[in-house]
């Protein structure tokens, strides 16, 4: 997990850029470097891939120059196609392929690439900068303007608001070139639905999630997995395990008091085998870790906040005390498969359109909370499920057979792996959300300490300050009032507060949390 800022404003004071740089030196505490060119670019590296400083960045061939936070998963093809064409390369990172990509194809590159990526680069020929970013959203990227209306790019928020009188997010899938936002790829688009049986299904979607893991377990650091014991990240660590054949490292988070998962995170990790950690936090942890959170997350929604405090106090467990640099994670899967309340769909059009929308957002809610939770201690954060290839074909299979007809969610992803790696016990388990399977009391926490913070008076007056993205209950007002402390005037960085589909029956709710929802029944006990 890397780090970059750049200003297409040649005139920007360097010194103030540099500043600005250093706020996110934590997203690759390895390196720093800034260069100049019509404009400036500056790069905070965390090695990961090529770890001598021959792969340290800004790449530069000739005039051109380029950044990039990300991991190219199809680079050693791509690099074997350049060599045979007689391209020399100075390094083993993966990242230093695409500037040859660039010089061949231009912005055609953007679609070759099995990639998770955000990039800003400089072409010398033509004197302008390209920025892209990867279709879902993993890698962060925000723009802004400034005082002469120049583009900045950054890796975070934070860094341009010294910049910047609006900042928001770079979308997923688009490049910027000519002063235009160009989209190169909508993953969440789907023409036609496949017509394939079940039984297909369920090999596609074992092969498909396989291969997604195995590609990501490729680096020249250490690598270990986040397993809260629910299907998703459970499945990511028995197929790593399976594919190593040696033990990973496995770590698992939750409360003092009623930690949901831990019992479960054990029970995959002595069935696989794993060397497992167990964390435990409690309410002044959860407290004291708030503001730092939202300081990183750069958001006041409220599930991702509540479903960030145990990554990001994991994360930091995991920096301090292990050699462990890459983390691989479990998100993703819901906004393919359905939540809880996407059992209330009411047509399998509606469950699409659904899916089609989460995915679209991703980058503001699940996504942002894994890359900022995990970067913001010095890690790189890696994401299976998000693999394009396996996106591309469960968001094409037919939402008449991915609802829930069946009586559990989820029944395709389980179905592809029954008799494959995981007992069935843990395989058809119904699974709490992250922020309640840590323990309902940490939400319960949370609540409780917004109640008392502020009277009703006081909540009564304070939200008419919001006209937008208003608050509706004492905690999201709280998350607010922190994320304004930091980024005044920046709250259309996020387009709404996460929430179920209120047009839904049974899903008008006043919580995020699926433990509101008439449905939720067993998950999570």
């Amino acid at each position: 997990m890397c780090g970059f800022m750049v200003s297409t404003n040649k005139k920007t004071d360097l010194e103030e850029f540099k500043r600005s740089l250093a706020k996110i030196r934590y997203r690759g505490p390895d390196q720093e470097k800034v260069i100049v060119k019509e404009g400036i670019l500056g790069f905070n590296r965390l090695s990961i891939m090529g770890l001598t400083e021959t792969g340290m960045q800004p790449f530069t061939k000739g005039e051109n120059a380029l950044v990039c936070n990300g991991e190219v998963y199809n680079f050693r093809k791509i690099k074997e196609a350049f060599l045979k064409e007689g391209y020399t390369f100075t390094s083993e990172s993966d990242c230093e392929v695409l500037l040859p990509m660039y010089e061949k194809w231009g912005t055609e590159m953007f679609e070759k690439l099995d990639a998770e990526f955000s990039l800003a680069l400089y072409d010398g020929v033509k004197k302008e900068f390209i920025a892209a970013r990867d279709p879902i959203g993993i890698r962060p990227l925000f723009y802004g303007y400034d005082e002469e209306g120049k583009i900045l790019f950054a890796s975070e928020a934070k860094c341009l608001l010294d910049f910047c009188k609006k900042v928001m997010p770079f979308p997923p899938g688009h490049y910027y070139q000519d002063g235009k936002f160009v989209c190169y790829h909508d993953i969440s688009k789907v023409e036609t639905f496949h017509d394939d049986s079940l039984e297909e299904i369920y090999e596609n979607i074992h092969q498909k999630l396989e291969a997604g893991v195995i590609k990501r377990l490729d680096a020249d650091v250490p690598v270990g997995f986040m397993l809260s014991g629910g299907l998703d990240s459970s499945l990511v660590c028995s197929i790593a395990s399976n594919y190593l054949e040696k033990p990973i490292r496995t770590f698992a988070i939750g409360m003092d008091k009623d930690a949901i998962d831990l019992k479960y995170a054990k029970e995959v990790a002595d069935h696989i085998g794993s060397i497992h950690t167990e964390v435990i936090m409690n309410k002044k942890d959860v407290l004291e870790a708030l503001k730092n959170v939202i300081y990183h997350l750069e958001t006041y929604d409220i599930t991702t906040i509540r479903a960030s405090i145990g990554m990001y106090i994991l994360a930091d467990w995991i920096r301090k005390n292990t050699d462990i640099r890459v983390v691989l994670t479990g998100e993703v899967s819901d906004e393919l498969f359905g939540y809880k309340y996407t059992d209330f769909a009411p047509s399998k059009e509606a469950f699409q359109e659904e899916s089609e929308k989460r995915i679209r957002e991703l980058y503001m809610y699940d996504v942002l909370r894994a890359d900022r939770c995990i970067s913001g201690c010095s890690l790189e954060a890696r994401v299976p499920f998000a693999d394009l290839d396996f996106v591309k074909y469960v968001m094409e299979i037919d939402p008449s057979k991915k609802m829930n007809v069946y009586g559990q969610g989820k029944y395709l992803l389980r179905k592809a792996f029954v008799g494959k790696y995981l007992p069935e016990s843990i395989l058809m388990r119904e699974k709490a959300a992250f922020s309640d399977a840590v323990g309902h009391s940490m939400v319960d926490d949370l609540k409780e300490f917004a109640e008392t913070y502020y009277t009703d008076a006081d909540y009564a007056k304070k939200v008419l300050l919001y006209k937008e993205h208003t608050p509706f209950t004492k905690e999201s007002l709280l998350y607010r009032e922190i994320f304004e402390s930091f980024y005044k005037d920046q709250s259309d960085m996020v387009i709404d507060f996460w929430m179920p589909n209120k047009n839904w029956e049974g899903c008008d709710v006043k919580d995020p949390s699926a433990r509101v929802l008439k449905n939720y029944g067993n998950s999570g006990k």
